[in-house]
């Protein structure tokens, strides 16, 4: 099958416009651009549809949420893999047709979820998850690279999230249909915390000269284990006083292990403020459902927190930096830069005030932070896009 071929076993490749046109080179060019673009406009969509602006059956709370997670997120989450695996293992991850086939499919789950009946489209959006994970669990094999396995385990943990949250929504599967989608924000959480431990204390000490951070093995192990637990229980369990004292400790792990990172040491370099600030958001997302266990808070806030805060602030830093990068760029933002990060962040503190208001509070809130959010990535779309689908400058491939 094509969509199962990394490459032939005498590193051969076939040639054509399409194997060889830079945007299909490695996994990050058209998942962050179409993941980004996608980002962009289901935002404001969802929001003219939830304020009645436009009538749309479909545009409803359970799209909105399945598509910022299996549509936007996996997408990026995709992109980064198959480029951090090509690092990781030496062995090239998808690219050419086979790259360009797994966007194909991507792409029809996207129109899928909108014009097919909901078990067709269940089953176009089914289908990206498993082949696009199987061809990292090939690579990451062939290379003996256990580390990594971990990223596969959590690629399958959310295909099963995705499965469980179409056949609820079926009527397939007793369950509420928001289950699963708490369980895939908490598992892809996991997948920030793992990679944020490894790569933001290493870029900033890297970064701002005589800064030493730290890392605790046993902590980070904590912090892991308890946001699994807190993903798990969030996903089974109401909102009760159980969930909301493991989700306290998983804040306070969490925000622990993140104060030995240095973050105060990296406000003048907005590559690296990005990630510490939009990491932050984890345990503030853990303590506010904390609070909404124990009826202090809404319920919206932490999930907000959670998703626009750190999955969305944590991914513009890292589809920046990751592009400069492997374009052969300087890893340096400038006013383009800066502006996407506070753009993102104002919309994080605006989705806040509107779960946090009523009335015309929410209504202007949800507006502005569509707003703030949708220009973020269209900057994002407009000033890498050219980057993303020419060759890297420095002439290397990829």
């Amino acid at each position: 099958m094509t969509l199962l071929r990394i490459e032939d076993p005498a590193g051969a490749r076939a040639s054509g416009p399409l194997q060889d046109h830079p945007f299909l080179a490695l996994g990050f060019r058209p998942f962050y651009l179409l993941g980004a673009a996608f980002a962009g406009v289901a935002v404001p969509a969802w929001t003219a549809a939830s304020l009645g602006w436009i009538a749309s059956s479909r545009l409803n709370l359970l799209w909105h949420m399945h598509e910022m997670l299996f549509g936007f997120v996996i997408a990026i989450v995709v992109g980064f893999l198959y480029t951090a695996g090509r690092n990781w293992t030496g062995l090239w991850t998808p690219r050419g047709r086979h790259l360009g086939a797994l966007v194909a499919l991507w792409v029809a789950g996207r129109v899928g979820m909108l014009a097919l009946t909901p078990a067709l489209a269940a089953a176009v959006d089914l289908a990206f998850l498993p082949l696009a994970t199987i061809p990292l669990y090939r690579v990451i094999r062939r290379a003996g690279n256990t580390r990594n396995l971990v990223m596969v385990v959590l690629l399958a943990v959310l295909a099963l999230a995705n499965a469980a949250f179409h056949a609820s929504a079926l009527g397939l599967l007793a369950l509420s249909p928001m289950q699963p989608l708490y369980a895939a924000i908490v598992a892809i959480i996991v997948i920030e915390s793992v990679l944020g431990g490894r790569v933001i204390p290493n870029f900033t000490a890297n970064a701002v000269r005589g800064v030493r951070t730290t890392s605790d093995p046993r902590l980070e192990k904590a912090s892991l284990a308890l946001t699994a637990a807190t993903g798990l229980a969030w996903a089974v369990l109401p909102l009760s006083l159980p969930l909301g004292v493991l989700a306290l400790a998983t804040a306070l792990v969490q925000a622990v292990r993140m104060a030995g990172w240095k973050p105060l040491c990296t406000l003048r370099n907005p590559l690296l403020w990005i990630l510490h600030l939009s990491y932050a958001w984890i345990p503030a997302g853990f303590a506010v459902l904390a609070l909404a266990c124990f009826g202090m808070a809404p319920h919206s806030a932490a999930v907000h927190l959670l998703a626009v805060g750190a999955m969305g602030g944590l991914i513009i830093g890292m589809i920046t930096r990751t592009t400069l990068g492997h374009t052969g760029r300087m890893l340096k933002a400038g006013r383009a830069e800066t502006a996407m990060y506070l753009l993102l962040q104002a919309g994080v503190l605006a989705r806040l005030a509107a779960a946090l208001g009523g009335g015309g509070v929410r209504e202007w809130g949800l507006v502005l932070a569509a707003a703030c959010w949708s220009l973020a990535f269209a900057l994002f779309c407009a000033v890498y896009g050219p980057y993303l689908a020419r060759p890297r400058i420095d002439g290397r491939e990829g």
